[in-house]
């Protein structure tokens, strides 16, 4: 069995891309899923409840931390492989890779149809736990399987059984799997047109996205039939914040909650996402669902 490195009391602020949030009890980076099995079987030994954690993209940590084992899947256990095969690429991809990195490894191959992975700043394995996408595409779109650990074993699913659907797969409901990689199958294509689309891409996220503050990215999920961020725009609450606590709706792009400055709580941006709630149901009947994962106790 592996001998992995488990530490006390580990601030998971710099772990998320909002900048805020408290203490992991207990935390752990696995370099391999022996020492992913081990780490598990720490937190079943100490009774602890086990929490995965990413890049830290699309989460929001209490402030008071997660009393538990927190396992963080990053660069210990990253790397892509491009195979050529005929008129397509094989890629095999880590869960702890960046998806940028994969995306961009497709357009440095010139594979054509990953291009929309280019600007998500989020891991692989995150990208597959809930079917991540951009511009008309995800990844279910050229997913051919994945890869995951469960109750010490290493298994396999095809993509066409993952139960992907809109920022959902068959791992949101399944309980101690961790995603370890996945296998994509994306055609050639004309590398000068799949260069200029992604830098396309790129360009369209920095001309509407708030990149230049702290965020979790969309924050809430499209509703059926609507845009999450013109409904909260038509409530009033572009630009809007309850406070001067740092936590606002962007000026940029509505459907994005934004840590100005980095000085706001994890309970500061809660509040504002639980007052845009209640705002954008007020005036038009649809209850926004949050897109964000909560981690820790969020009763105010």
């Amino acid at each position: 069995m592996a001998d992995i490195d488990i530490r006390r009391d580990v601030l998971l602020k710099p772990y998320t891309t909002m900048k805020c949030g408290g203490p992991a009890a207990f935390f752990a980076e696995p370099g391999s899923a022996d020492e992913l099995a081990e780490a598990f079987l720490f937190a079943e030994k100490e009774g602890l409840p086990a929490a995965i954690l990413g890049a830290g993209s699309n989460v929001l940590i209490s402030d008071k931390g997660f009393d538990g084992l927190v396992i963080r899947i990053g660069k210990t256990m990253s790397g892509i492989d491009v195979d050529m095969k005929d008129d397509r690429g094989i890629i095999s991809c880590k869960a702890g890779s960046m998806l940028s990195a994969f995306g961009n490894a497709c357009v440095n191959a010139g594979l054509e149809g990953a291009e929309f992975c280019c600007g998500i700043p989020g891991s692989a394995g995150g990208a597959i736990y809930m079917n991540a996408g951009a511009y008309g595409r995800q990844m279910d779109d050229i997913v051919t399987e994945v890869t995951y650990w469960k109750e010490g074993d290493i298994r396999k699913i095809s993509g066409d059984k993952a139960e992907f659907s809109y920022r959902k797969s068959i791992f949101s409901s399944m309980k101690d799997a961790v995603i370890l990689g996945f296998t994509a199958e994306v055609p050639c294509g004309d590398i000068d047109k799949i260069r200029a689309y992604a830098d396309e891409l790129r360009q369209k996220r920095i001309n509407s996205q708030p990149l230049n503050f702290p965020s979790c990215g969309s924050t809430f999920k499209r509703p059926e039939g609507y845009f999450a961020g013109r409904l909260i725009e038509d409530a009033g609450l572009k630009g809007f914040a309850l406070d001067d606590s740092g936590a606002a709706v962007s000026a940029k792009h509505a459907g994005f909650v934004v840590n100005c400055e980095g000085k706001a709580s994890a309970s500061d941006v809660y509040r504002l996402i639980c007052y845009i709630r209640e705002k954008v149901f007020e005036t038009s009947g649809v209850m926004l669902e949050p897109e964000v994962k909560f981690i820790g106790d969020f009763d105010l």
